[in-house]
């Protein structure tokens, strides 16, 4: 079972690719989502509040080392 760090990065990464998808094929203006993403993951590295964490706690995501 992966771990909420491990669950948190693979969602990021999912949703960063996603946007580069979307971008490519639906809308230049979805590369603002890689943008939200990237500023998300920023600010969690400094304040450690991670929306996303909360999220997979809630969900039964065993804890990892950062979250």
């Amino acid at each position: 079972m992966m771990t909420l760090d491990r669950s948190v990065l693979a969602f990021a990464g999912f949703m960063v690719l996603l946007s580069v998808v979307l971008t490519v094929w639906v809308s230049p203006y979805f590369v603002w989502l890689t943008v939200f993403v990237g500023t998300n993951m920023l600010q969690s590295a400094f304040t450690g509040f991670c929306p996303a964490a909360m999220f997979f706690r809630k969900l039964g995501i065993r804890s990892g080392t950062a979250f």
